[in-house]
Parts: C-alpha cells; sequence; structure tokens
C-alpha cells in the first residue's frame, strides 16, 4: 500500500467513527505500527484536516475537512469517471449531463499530473444503448423532488387509456431503456411509479406536499422491498 493509499484509508476509517478511537485501534486497522500511524496523523493535520486528540486519548476527525488533490485512490478515480461518463451518455437530462462533466472537469482540474492523465485515458467506455426518450424536462422533475413539491400530470398507460393525477414525487428511478418517477398518487391514495416516456403533459405546482420526501421514500423502499443505495 502506498502512504497516500494509507492516509485516505485513515481519513475514512476516522470519518466512519463519531467518538474517539485509539492510536493502537487505528495502527492494528492499518497493520503499521504506532510510530507510523502518529506520523501519518501530523501529516493530515498539517495538510487541514481537524483531526483532535492525542496518544493514550483517543483521536476523531471533526466534520468540513475537505480532500486534498492526492486523496483519491485508481479504483476510486475509476469509479468517478465511470459514473460520470454514465450520467452524461445515459441520463437523458441536458442539465444534469452537464453538471457531471462539470464535476469531472473540476475534479481532473486539481489532481496532480499522473493522475490526470488516468482519468483522461481511462478505458472504461460507456455505450450509447437505446434509450426511450422522456417527453417532459427531467430537470423540472429533479428540482420538484428536492423542494417537495406536488407535480399535475398527464399520463397515459400501456393501453392508451389517459388520466390525469397529482402527485408527490421523491425518486427518479434509471433502468436500461426508461426512467420511472416514484411518487404518491393522489387519485389513487398510494404509491405509483410513472414511466417519464408516458407522461404527456407536466406542471410544477406552487404547492408543497404534506410528507418528508425521505420517509416516503424510505417506507416505499420498505413496502417494494427496494434496498437502500450508498
Amino acid at each position: 500500500m502506498s502512504r497516500t493509499e494509507r492516509l485516505l484509508d485513515l481519513l475514512q476509517l476516522l470519518r466512519n467513527r463519531r467518538t474517539p478511537v485509539t492510536g493502537p485501534a487505528l495502527a492494528a486497522d492499518l497493520g503499521i505500527s504506532l510510530r507510523t500511524l502518529y506520523r501519518d496523523i501530523a501529516t493530515l493535520q498539517a495538510q487541514g484536516a481537524d483531526i483532535q486528540g492525542e496518544p493514550g486519548l483517543g483521536y476523531v476527525l471533526r466534520p468540513g475537512f475537505t480532500l486534498p488533490p492526492l486523496m483519491f485512490s485508481a479504483d476510486e478515480l475509476e469509479a468517478l469517471v465511470l459514473g460520470t461518463r454514465w450520467v452524461a451518455r445515459r441520463a437523458e437530462d441536458s442539465r444534469l449531463s452537464d453538471a457531471a462533466q462539470n464535476a469531472m472537469s473540476k475534479i481532473t482540474a486539481v489532481l496532480p499530473a499522473e493522475l490526470r492523465d488516468q482519468v483522461e485515458g481511462s478505458p472504461l467506455i460507456v455505450g450509447q444503448g437505446e434509450i426511450i426518450p422522456a417527453a417532459v424536462d427531467m430537470g423540472a422533475i429533479r428540482l420538484a423532488i428536492r423542494t417537495e413539491h406536488k407535480l399535475s400530470i398527464s399520463y397515459r398507460d400501456a393501453s392508451g387509456g389517459a388520466t390525469d393525477r397529482l402527485i408527490w414525487p421523491f425518486a427518479i428511478g434509471f433502468f436500461d431503456r426508461v426512467r420511472i418517477i416514484a411518487a404518491w398518487c393522489e387519485l389513487r391514495q398510494d404509491y405509483r411509479t410513472f414511466r417519464l416516456d408516458r407522461i404527456v403533459g407536466m406542471e410544477s405546482l406552487a404547492d408543497r406536499y404534506p410528507r418528508r420526501r425521505g420517509a416516503m421514500l424510505k417506507e416505499w423502499r420498505q413496502r417494494e422491498g427496494v434496498p437502500p443505495q450508498r
């Protein structure tokens, strides 16, 4: 393990703990000596990490530390590249695609030269694939979800029947060919999913829905057996 990877692992160990953890425990987890651990902690503190504590009492990382440029492993960089490339090519949401490309540009700009070369020369390729395009603005749907506002939609089911619905959207699902909204439907008084390619009209409303988005998402996941995503 390189020293950079070791420092990253040390940060992650501290970030995962809300209470102080002793030096011997950290050293054992990392497979290093106490002397090396103390030197690594001093290095991270010098780079701006608010690590509080001392030998014999334990250490804790205070919130708010921004990772310096070297704090990405090769696997983490490839995951970032693959994720942003997928969003840029497959999300079918122009604002989200632009945001993914901008985010990757910001990350690449602060990487050292050798890691920047790995990103720019990444062999991970995202194919275009066949996607059934949505007829509505996905950016407007994402905004409604973030702000917990209702949407009025005109929806056609698989047989072509049309209905008007008032929904409380709380999630968007990205599948291979289609995108769906998970929402509470006022007409059915129950949770429903709606394919975006079957929404033929949509209006964002000023009304906020009365429940918290996170609570509905948790309840829907439990009912549908959808595991939480990390």
